[in-house]
């Protein structure tokens, strides 16, 4: 089995070149709009709350690990500062990802799938009310659990007194962040550059880094922060970069025979490939692995402080219940998490590459094209075939994202370097921002090369 690394050395010149494009100097104007909207947007507060509490939560109490760390990475920051934004597009992912799996499982949304733009307009409604009930249901989660955390200096994040007035409107806040921003996302992909989604998680991350940036170099300078610590989080910031980037390009190729090809004059065959990615998930699997940690202390948040069990007359303490599971079962509080974390990850790897990634369509597909794998008989054989090298290609796919998923929680221990004051600090981050930066000048490079074509046809 051959992997080896796509070829496109002059992407990012081609990209370039794409932005002197008339048209897409307007979309770029556009996204740069949007992305200002955006970082407006998560500077305004949830109304009605008193957020005090949430710095030193983030700063101070279990809000400083890694594993929030890393669900405020996915917010852009704006859960820390409780702002209407702060579910940011995790619902519109998680709605997103049941749609996958209930078109999977029921042939009538799979019939929709296959109806063109009639059924992706279905299914894309049928996304956009998961995620209401997605927001709703976090916004909830997120309130209770600040509402149940203490603080280390005494108190709880948020208010305990707040009415369930006060709870509706902040939780219909966030549910209005949340369906604003997948508006906004659905506007830059159709006037902007790139998925409008995947561009406002990059942005999230990386209008962030400047101001981090300074201040870890400003800790150093102070004597807060070791030299040697700064310098190992870059080194390993910059070997993390170049693994990414290596294994996202990084792809098996099948060998695949076309028959019935014009080949200048005549008839004949042509040979070309079928590209089976090493990461055919992408970052989904760690988001559902983070979806599964991060239930239990959001189910145990819903319960009072302290409660008397009936019958046996015992009091249980939630406190020290949540405090348990966030050491066991979460991936920053013991190496059990931690193990459990990377297997989750490998798991969901394997099971959200079988949803996406079908080889009797593949197969089918090549059928039609007249499309041979040399040495393979169309049909079966060829679904089993592309079925056998995607399962491997996928184990290493799984054991390069387990791998970056734990490495958001293992740089923050090796450096000494909270997530919270460097959201770079792991490999997710860094996953995210290269995906998007190279699935970005791709479209890019196909815009550029499409209008070549037009001007070549004119």
């Amino acid at each position: 089995m051959m992997v080896r690394p796509d070829r496109g050395s002059n992407l990012i010149q081609n990209a370039l070149t794409a932005l002197k494009v008339p048209d897409l100097q307007r979309r770029f104007k556009f996204l740069l709009f949007a992305l200002a909207v955006y970082a407006f947007g998560a500077h305004i507060p949830v109304p009605g709350i008193d957020t005090s509490g949430i710095e030193r939560f983030f700063t101070q109490g279990a809000g400083a690990g890694p594993f929030f760390g890393l669900i405020n990475m996915f917010t852009g920051g704006a859960l820390r500062k409780f702002s209407i934004l702060a579910l940011g597009v995790i619902p519109y992912i998680n709605g997103s990802i049941i749609v996958q799996l209930l078109t999977a499982a029921f042939p009538k949304l799979e019939e929709w799938r296959k109806e063109g733009e009639w059924g992706r307009r279905k299914l894309a409604r049928l996304t956009r009310y998961l995620t209401l009930l997605s927001a709703a249901l976090q916004g909830f989660g997120y309130l209770h659990l600040f509402m149940n955390t203490p603080l280390p200096g005494g108190g709880t994040v948020l208010p305990q007194d707040l009415s369930i007035w006060q709870q509706i409107w902040a939780v219909l806040s966030m549910i209005a962040g949340t369906a604003f921003l997948m508006w906004l996302g659905e506007l830059i992909t159709e006037r902007g550059i790139g998925n409008g989604i995947s561009i406002i998680i990059f942005a999230g991350i990386v209008l962030r880094l400047p101001g981090e940036l300074a201040g870890v170099i400003g800790s150093a300078i102070s004597g807060g922060v070791p030299w040697g610590s700064v310098l190992l989080l870059f080194a390993l910031f910059g070997f993390t970069l170049v693994f990414i980037v290596y294994v996202q390009q990084s792809q098996r190729r099948i060998p695949v025979t076309y028959t019935r090809r014009m080949v200048g004059n005549r008839i004949g065959s042509v040979t070309s490939y079928l590209p089976v990615p090493v990461n055919i998930g992408g970052v989904i699997p760690i988001i559902f692995a983070l979806a599964v940690v991060s239930f239990p202390v959001t189910l145990v948040s819903f319960l009072p402080i302290k409660f008397t069990l009936p019958f046996v007359s015992w009091t249980v303490d939630m406190i020290q219940v949540r405090s348990v599971i966030q050491h066991w079962f979460t991936p920053g509080g013991s190496w059990f998490g931690l193990l459990l974390y990377g297997t989750m990850v490998i798991v969901f790897t394997y099971f959200y590459a079988a949803i996406i990634y079908r080889p009797d369509e593949i197969a089918d597909n090549l059928r039609k094209w007249g499309g041979v794998i040399p040495g393979i008989r169309p049909g079966q054989q060829t679904v089993e075939y592309i079925d056998r090298v995607a399962t491997r290609i996928t184990f290493a796919g799984a054991i390069f994202l387990a791998i970056v998923a734990v490495l958001e929680f293992l740089v923050p221990a090796w450096t000494r370097i909270p997530e919270s004051q460097f959201s770079l600090v792991g490999g997710t981050s860094i996953l995210i921002a290269v995906s998007v930066a190279l699935e970005t000048m791709k479209q890019l490079e196909a815009q550029l090369l499409l209008r070549q074509y037009e001007t070549f046809i004119k």
